[in-house]
């Protein structure tokens, strides 16, 4: 069974994601979304790590989160 999907983003005015939407319509911020992907409750997502260590959510079968809509 699949987990829930992130389906759109909300960007900050520096153009930053700070928090999505769910498939199940659930807004969650960037941090909750990290925690729910580690915990196998967001599907589709995964964590990769920068260079200086600090990790950060890219989408599995996209190419980045701009191909999501905009959730405001």
């Amino acid at each position: 069974m699949l987990g829930e999907q992130l389906v759109a983003v909300h960007r900050n005015y520096l153009g930053e994601i700070i928090s999505f939407q769910t498939s199940k319509g659930r807004i969650i911020s960037y941090r909750k979304a990290m925690k729910e992907v580690e915990d196998g409750i967001i599907t589709g997502v995964t964590i990769e790590e920068r260079q200086d260590g600090t990790p950060y959510l890219t989408p599995a079968l996209t190419s980045s989160f701009d191909e999501l809509p905009n959730v405001y």
